[in-house]
């Protein structure tokens, strides 16, 4: 059989061997919680509770500031400790609510009540998903309840549930698939209740067998949903390529996956749309990979919102000695981190612990012109073209190169022989870009 895939790419070691057998196990916070008002794609969220408050486990503690924003959730109960700047992943302090966790996990009213969803109207769930503050948990972290609300629904004719898992090491979509595979369905049919038009996809790697085999098993009988095997092959659950493998139609920069009839879910923000419907539970937890031969005890956990990195590290045994880098994320997307003093947000997903570092440990030499980089490119732009533009700070180059095409991935900077940092100069020069647009307005 064929797989579907795109064009382009790579083949990192995919690093799974250390968690893939791993059952998600439950991890209760210790000390504070801690959360960021901007934990998604959009305008901040506006905090609804002041210092001193005592709130409950599931209680709204912040509302979306605007259209494009969601509502946070307290994963615990307590009382307000601060309201202030924290520091987060991005190295930047952002203004966060912290929580004292009392230990005793008193749920608000509701919490967990089973609902119908096919007896719900399409506003009431479209409803219940905003309040949930569900937000796409796959990295970008765009708010779901918008996602779901395109301007033409009747024109979608696709939900892909993105269960690649493409992301090297990260194994938590993968345990999600054998442990809990009747949500991530019971998910899918919630939201194809909202689009009468649209057929279900779940889209999986080949090197999840077991994954592909529970879920073909649990919807063998259902005429609007099918599995599709991909390739394994990095980035495949890039969003366009992953749009593309399914369906073969392309998009770029400028459009959303709702222009090609597409909507695109990952298995856990599929779960948390079970999860806020049909069981009244808002998003208040992560699935959470701790990961590689940095750590002593690789772990998948269950853990809260709020949760300090530093102790889900400690949790998994704790960081070996000698250990050399430490990534928020996988090794390709993800974001090297200098302290664990910083909370599990909602774009949280792994924690990633080396004991040598590639980057310090070969020097980044002139480009040869290989063309290595042009060749394994999923958006088939020119990395080596764009990278001189970057150097000389041409952002108007860099956009007529279709530098805004780049996803970011990292296969170009993973495949260079002369060690290049392609992808992190990319990543700066669409930030320029982006803050010249929105100064002209």
């Amino acid at each position: 059989m064929r797989l579907a895939t795109f064009k382009g790419g790579v083949h990192p070691d995919d690093g799974k061997r250390f968690t893939k057998d791993k059952p998600v196990q439950t991890y209760l916070p210790k000390g504070e919680l801690v959360f960021p008002l901007s934990q998604h794609i959009g305008a901040p969220a506006k905090a609804i509770v002041q210092k001193k408050d005592q709130v409950l486990m599931g209680q709204t503690i912040a509302q979306a500031g605007g259209f494009v924003s969601a509502d946070i959730v307290s994963s615990v109960s307590g009382t307000v400790k601060a309201i202030e700047p924290r520091l987060t992943l991005s190295g930047a302090k952002i203004d966060s609510i912290v929580i004292e966790n009392d230990g005793n996990y008193t749920p608000v009213e509701g919490l967990g009540r089973y609902r119908d969803y096919t007896k719900m109207t399409k506003q009431e769930i479209l409803d219940a998903v905003k309040a949930a503050g569900i937000v796409g948990l796959g990295g970008a972290g765009f708010p779901t309840h918008v996602k779901l609300m395109p301007k033409e629904p009747d024109k979608i004719d696709y939900i892909i549930v993105n269960g690649a898992e493409c992301e090297p090491y990260l194994t938590s979509d993968y345990r999600m698939m054998m442990e809990c595979p009747e949500q991530i369905v019971s998910g899918l049919k919630v939201m194809l209740r909202l689009f009468d038009n649209a057929q279900g996809v779940i889209a999986v790697e080949a090197n999840k067998p077991m994954g592909i085999k529970n879920l073909e098993e649990l919807v063998k009988n259902e005429e609007r949903i099918k599995v599709v095997p991909l390739k394994t092959k990095y980035p495949q659950g890039a969003e366009r390529n992953l749009i593309y493998a399914v369906t073969g139609r392309k998009i770029n920069s400028t459009k959303l996956p709702a222009d090609a009839g597409c909507i695109v879910d990952n298995v856990d923000t599929v779960i948390a749309i079970h999860m806020a419907v049909c069981e009244s539970t808002p998003l208040m937890r992560r699935i959470f990979t701790v990961t590689g031969d940095g750590i002593n005890n690789p772990s998948n956990f269950q853990v809260k919102i709020g949760t300090s990195y530093a102790e889900l590290a400690e949790a998994a045994g704790g960081l070996r000695e000698g250990v050399k880098k430490v990534i928020s994320g996988g090794p390709m997307m993800g974001m090297s981190i200098p302290t664990l003093d910083v909370p599990v947000v909602k774009t949280s997903s792994a924690l990633t612990c080396f004991m040598k570092d590639d980057v310090e440990r070969f020097e980044e030499t002139a480009c040869i012109r290989c063309g290595k980089c042009v060749s394994v490119c999923p958006s088939n732009i020119v990395p080596q073209m764009m990278m001189d533009a970057a150097m000389k700070y041409d952002t108007q180059k860099f956009v007529a190169l279709n530098g805004m095409e780049c996803c970011e991935c990292g296969s170009c900077t993973f495949a260079c022989p002369a060690r290049r940092p392609l992808t992190q100069a990319f990543r700066q020069m669409r930030q320029a870009v982006i803050a010249e647009r929105r100064k002209k307005g």
